[in-house]
């Protein structure tokens, strides 16, 4: 997969695509591999890395999501915990169980969390990681030996999925082009041009060369995560926006805030939020909040008051409570949510994908998430 071959695939004037997809994160990869898998002729361009957005700054985690399961959306958990199954059926190299202990300091904890993941069980079914059970004190402290003692009961525990997202996208991109896709990176689009209102080709940019490139295309996809209004405003300056992005932070600590294999999931927090202390090459990472974002950009940094709230509400259920020179490293993604009410709590916002074509063929697919 070399970049100089892809380029040399593009010099044709008179070449048309069946598809130009636009965004090299999951889901573009995805749609690149769906296409060119079945004959098509596609062409994807990425302004950065493939995957370098949302797709590489998640929490690492292939799951259904216990907290979709809490909001009712049953229909998404289903869908998300087959997906888990066929991920780790597709790429065994990438994806792992990894059990998860829910600490319970209060008598109730343990029947309702109980009877919530055995249902998140029976939702997976043949494609479950494994059950889940309600755990002694002495057999959650053999798990999670540095567990905060003061109140203690037990836990329960459940299987999910975790996987390193970033080579994932990476192994997407050569699957892409072992199918026949063409597949550029650091290829930035600028324009469209139009025939009697339809979109018949793309404007690009290549950020390595400078040089510009006018590229034809049957049907062009935007699948641009949080830049997805960017793109349809080349399409319509007028269009209502329709990415309500949230932004989810994660800070990096040393492996003796959790030794062992197990991971914590922190399903209240003050504010409602759920948090996850999760192994990962050694070290830990703890994340994920749900704040607002400021602004659209390609490289969020955490804010000080997710940090600041990541650090204490893990602090909690922790007999070493990490502080800030504690972290090792932080980064951030943000979340490309579909809502057509900008002031709506991004907690609540479906992660659904959602399909929108515009008057002139413009095909959107945005929302949703890794499964």
């Amino acid at each position: 997969m070399r970049r100089e071959e892809m380029l040399s695939r593009i010099q044709e004037q008179d070449m048309i695509w069946d598809l130009i997809i636009i965004g090299g994160g999951a889901t573009g990869l995805g749609t690149a591999i769906e296409a060119a898998s079945r004959g098509y002729k596609i062409l994807l361009m990425e302004q950065g890395d493939f995957g370098q957005g949302t797709s590489s700054r998640s929490t690492k985690l292939i799951h259904g999501g216990v907290r979709y399961l809490q909001q009712g959306n049953v229909s998404l958990v289903l869908e998300s915990l087959k997906e888990r199954g066929l991920l780790l059926k597709n790429a065994p190299h990438l994806v792992h169980n990894v059990p998860f202990v829910v600490p319970v300091y209060d008598w109730w904890e343990s029947p309702f969390y109980g009877i919530g993941l055995k249902l998140y069980d029976v939702l997976a079914g043949k494609h479950g990681f494994g059950k889940s059970k309600i755990l002694s004190k002495e057999k959650t402290l053999e798990l999670l030996p540095t567990v905060e003692t003061d109140g203690l009961r037990g836990g329960v525990i459940y299987h999910d999925g975790q996987f390193d997202d970033a080579r994932l996208a990476v192994n997407l991109a050569q699957t892409a082009v072992r199918q026949g896709g063409t597949l550029i990176n650091y290829m930035k689009v600028t324009d469209f041009t139009k025939k009697e209102d339809i979109i018949r080709s793309v404007i690009a940019r290549d950020l390595e060369n400078k040089k510009e490139y006018e590229l034809k295309g049957k049907a062009i996809i935007n699948a641009t995560g949080v830049f997805t209004d960017s793109i349809r405003r080349l399409d319509d300056p007028g269009v209502k926006a329709m990415i309500n992005a949230s932004q989810g932070a994660h800070i990096v600590l040393d492996k003796s805030f959790l030794p062992g294999d197990t991971a914590v999931m922190v399903p209240h927090t003050d504010d409602g939020r759920v948090i996850f202390a999760i192994p990962w090459y050694n070290r830990v990472i703890v994340g994920t909040t749900e704040t607002p974002a400021k602004k659209i950009e390609l490289e969020p940094r955490p804010q000080a008051e997710e940090i600041d709230f990541l650090l204490s509400q893990i602090a909690r259920y922790l007999t070493k409570d990490p502080a800030v020179e504690d972290i090792r490293s932080a980064f951030a993604g943000l979340r490309p949510l579909v809502s057509f009410g900008p002031n709506e709590n991004t907690a609540a916002i479906s992660r659904d994908h959602t399909l929108h074509i515009s008057s002139s063929g413009l095909i959107t697919i945005t929302g949703g998430k890794w499964t």
